[in-house]
């Protein structure tokens, strides 16, 4: 790739719809120059699209705002790479092995068909498999993470398969091509492609938690040895949180500002006791504490699920995700477990140029699907579209028409007119001598300055 390649990505979620235009330099670096977000999704429930025409709608207009951005114009995005998240996504560890002639060299093609192996492994008929990702090797009797160029007569290789339910991506497919017309040009796994970009290499070495707190769901992904080893979504996240409140008689809308800007998730000694509309502020800090400590809980339970205690990930917990801005969350989830913990954040080689929209915390899951998919994938997602031949009644075509009025008012507006000069002051002089003795009458108006 020798020149820049514009690329588009959609994230849609339980709160939001977020999409994207980026420009990829041939040096990998991505400028994210066009940003648009559609809030307040009804259509969408734990991330699963559940009315695909309201989702439709708001997609279409969300493409439409992005086209119509003057960075991304003329191009029209005709294909977006799309994060898969869901309450049903999770990994299942499989086995996989495959008996090879005497002294064989392991091969990429080998592990490749080991790969596709595991892919297609028995599991329940509810789930689907989207991605199998390798956790280690054994060619012969030797474990390795690095198989390739060994030699043995057998491999096996041990895999952590992605499932989800089959409507989380057959739902994506209806409602963007479909409906709209857009081409997917890869489906990616939001969780694996945030923990590729924000987690530092010595972070999964060590061992790590990324913990992605979104509206409706936690995503929980560990790492150790530089490579995953669980993956989980609770259907637990902020709107809990926010609907806890509303049963203190407050509409959702006023009680996610009543929590944006008073909640705490550690309980203050010093807490208001103002009463607002009727509504205690005890009332609401204690519905906040008491429901953060939950989802905190929880998330610290996974370590245990993974067969792995705290120590075991030194390496701390990185929160991402819009529930993890409450203030106070950061701080109690590193009290209850102990651990380092930091708020993730883009790499350097992903530019926000465009934040008008969105801070650059709020589009890290988005940013991180569409580095992934563009980086490994070289398919067009916006073109320029071309003017059409004039058709057979000889009239150019209206988009023709159109593109030149723009044109034409763009150049009336770039150039400047010249000053109409009116009569000198000698002119005027000489005018009403003349009109003098000749014994005109009509310059009656004429005023000398």
């Amino acid at each position: 790739m020798n020149e820049d390649r514009y690329v588009a990505a959609i994230e849609i979620s339980s709160s939001k719809i977020i999409g994207v235009v980026g420009k990829l330099r041939p040096t990998n670096q991505l400028d994210i120059i066009a940003c648009e977000q559609d809030h307040g999704v009804e259509g969408v429930r734990y991330g699963v699209i559940q009315n695909l025409e309201d989702t439709s709608l708001r997609i279409q207009h969300l493409l439409t705002k992005l086209q119509r951005r003057a960075s991304v114009q003329p191009r029209q995005i005709t294909g977006v790479y799309i994060g898969l998240s869901g309450r049903s996504m999770r990994s299942l560890i499989t086995e996989v092995s495959k008996n090879l002639p005497d002294d064989t060299e392991i091969t990429q093609e080998i592990i490749a068909g080991l790969r596709a192996q595991a892919l297609k492994s028995a599991i329940d008929n509810s789930l689907e498999v989207v991605d199998a990702i390798p956790r280690i090797f054994k060619v012969g009797k030797t474990e390795t993470t690095s198989p390739k160029g060994m030699i043995g007569n057998s491999i096996r290789g041990t895999y952590d398969l992605i499932v989800c339910r089959p409507e989380l991506k057959r739902n994506l497919v209806r409602t963007l091509h479909d409906k709209l017309g857009i081409r997917i040009n890869g489906a990616m796994v939001t969780a694996l492609c945030t923990g590729q970009l924000i987690l530092r290499s010595d972070e999964k070495n060590l061992g790590c938690m990324l913990v992605d707190m979104g509206a409706e769901t936690t995503t929980v992904t560990i790492y150790r040895g530089g490579h995953l080893r669980y993956f989980a979504t609770l259907p637990l996240g902020g709107r809990n949180i926010t609907r806890d409140i509303t049963s203190l008689h407050i509409l959702e809308d006023k009680a996610e500002d009543l929590k944006k800007t008073s909640g705490d998730a550690i309980a203050r000694d010093s807490v208001s006791s103002l009463n607002m509309n009727g509504v205690k502020m005890t009332d609401v800090s204690n519905m906040v504490v008491a429901r953060a400590e939950e989802i905190v809980a929880n998330i610290i339970e996974q370590i245990a699920y993974a067969d792995m205690k705290e120590k075991d990930i030194p390496g701390g917990i990185i929160c991402i995700g819009g529930g993890s801005q409450l203030r106070g969350m950061l701080e109690l989830l590193g009290e209850k477990s102990k651990l380092p913990v930091r708020r993730g954040q883009l790499p350097s080689y992903i530019r926000l140029e465009d934040n008008s929209k969105a801070p650059a915390l709020e589009i890290i899951e988005v940013a991180s699907v569409l580095y992934t998919g563009a980086t490994n994938n070289n398919a067009e997602c916006l073109i320029v579209p071309q003017r059409q031949d004039l058709p057979e009644n000889g009239q150019p075509h209206p988009d023709d028409i159109i593109i030149e009025e723009e044109e034409k008012r763009r150049k009336r507006g770039s150039e400047k007119k010249p000053k109409k000069k009116g009569p000198s002051l000698m002119d005027k002089l000489s005018n009403k001598l003349s009109s003098f003795f000749t014994g005109s009458e009509d310059d009656d108006d004429d005023i000398i300055e």
